[in-house]
């Protein structure tokens, strides 16, 4: 598709009998073909060789992994901060926009959502695996014990504990409510064991006025309250690190930085899966060069906020002149160097430059360079967190440098294939796009053609005008 096409494909969706724009929309649920079954075995086979991988360490030790005196946390840890970080793509694209009326929001929101969802799922179970004992994680629950053991709540992982979890059961619920309405759709179209399903799953909504009214006044107050849960989530997530007194890492400013590097991958992340899924399901009409375009502002925004912040840390530092900070940012310019020019090319010199364009913005073949290179660049920043404080430590005697082994990427492989698999298995069964909101959008909302130039505006009923005149 051409990067300037007009936008023609919304009038060619609104004027569609709502059969033809239910098998359009539903595409992921109706076709299954031989692409789907071979990403779901490479990817089980992934999963289940990182699995294999995980059990040989819990058997053999921690002592297989890179860790070692003084860097005990590394690609596990800077993996956790990652996933979370990606997370906040749902929050930001359904919420965000969701309260502020974003008329463009429908065909995004459904994939954001569950992008927020699965990779929550990940992020989850990355300190559980980092854990030497993982079957000794029901000591970080608080349950009732003979032995008195309760979970220590001074420490910051245990905030983790409660803050992911709270954030992964508001974010399962928000996407389970805004899948009601196209669940109910479903069941109305299926037959059999699916019809079967979906009937449990839609709770019997019927699209009465009243059903209605409760579930957009339930969709707006979800909406309301994952927003400040996101924001602490990946708030907590910082403190881990700012906590300690520990070198580079022991800041005021980690909260808001963390927040605004999470937003940043997460708007890439949602890129990268909207393009995929425009491709692979063939909603050309439906993910349009405009989705891209403001996906892209958006993203631009984030580029410069986060420069902002990276900037920040090293003026800080700059100023404070702490011999042991300065040291683990003498380090950038030694053995993490190569890490280091990722970061900064990844995140701010590609991107920032080609999102200027709006015809990159509105293509969306231009559009996945700069997004998988601002993942690329968001993971090397996750690894110059976590490493290099914990590798120049206060005393010198002890500094070490850290690489992964084999057995670290196996298993973050096999954590990568389980979202993956998540994905493709969610997108089979249930509604990736949010065909409601979208047979909403096209209800109260018209293209207009103003000079050069297609907008959006709100719908006239045919007629209207002439009765007017």
């Amino acid at each position: 598709m051409s990067a300037e096409a007009p936008r023609v494909d919304d009038h060619h969706l609104a004027h569609t009998d709502e059969a033809a724009m239910f098998e359009r929309l539903s595409r992921s649920n109706l076709v299954t073909t031989w692409k789907w079954y071979l990403g779901v075995a490479v990817s089980g086979a992934v999963l289940l060789w990182g699995l294999i991988v995980f059990l040989y360490m819990a058997m053999v030790g921690m002592g297989v992994t890179g860790y070692n005196r003084p860097v005990f946390w590394g690609l596990y840890e800077a993996s956790l901060v990652f996933w979370i970080g990606l997370s906040h793509s749902g929050t930001l694209i359904s919420a965000i926009l969701r309260l502020t009326h974003a008329t463009w929001r429908a065909p995004v929101l459904r994939g954001a959502e569950a992008m927020t969802a699965f990779t929550l799922m990940v992020g989850g179970l990355i300190p559980i695996i980092h854990l030497g004992r993982n079957w000794r994680v029901y000591y970080a629950l608080p349950y009732p014990s003979s032995r008195e053991l309760w979970p220590n709540m001074r420490s910051p992982l245990m905030w983790d504990a409660m803050a992911i979890t709270t954030y992964l059961i508001g974010s399962l619920t928000f996407l389970y409510v805004g899948m009601i309405p196209d669940l109910a759709l479903l069941r109305d179209k299926s037959a059999g064991w699916r019809r079967k399903f979906y009937s449990a799953l839609s709770l019997g909504f019927r699209g009465t006025h009243a059903q209605w009214r409760r579930y957009h006044v339930t969709s707006t107050l979800f909406a309301i309250l994952i927003i400040p849960v996101a924001v602490s989530v990946h708030s907590i997530v910082s403190w881990d690190f700012a906590m300690a007194k520990v070198p580079g890492w022991h800041s005021t400013i980690f909260a808001p930085y963390f927040v605004v590097g999470a937003i940043f991958s997460g708007i890439a992340g949602v890129v990268i899966v909207m393009a995929i899924l425009r491709k692979a399901f063939r909603l050309e009409s439906v993910l349009t060069p405009l989705h891209f375009d403001n996906l892209g502002k958006l993203l631009c925004t984030m580029t410069l906020l986060w420069g902002y912040f990276y900037f920040t840390e090293f003026l800080t530092v700059w100023y404070n002149r702490n011999p042991e900070e300065w040291e683990v940012f003498s380090s950038y310019a030694g053995p993490y160097l190569p890490l280091f020019l990722t970061m900064i090319v990844c995140n701010f010199i590609i991107p920032f430059p080609m999102l200027c364009l709006k015809r990159v913005r509105r293509s969306v073949s231009l559009i996945l360079v700069p997004a998988c290179s601002i993942v690329t660049g968001m993971y090397a920043e996750r690894l110059l967190i976590v490493i290099p404080s914990l590798a120049r430590r206060n005393d010198p005697f002890i500094w070490a440098n850290y690489f992964p082994t084999w057995v670290e990427f196996s298993v973050m492989a096999g954590a990568a294939a389980m979202f993956v698999l998540l994905y493709m298995l969610f997108a089979k069964f249930f509604p990736i796009m949010a065909i409601s909101d979208i047979k909403e959008r096209l209800f109260h909302t018209t293209d207009r053609t103003i000079g050069g130039t297609t907008v959006e505006s709100i719908a006239q009923v045919e007629g209207e005008g002439e009765a007017h005149a």
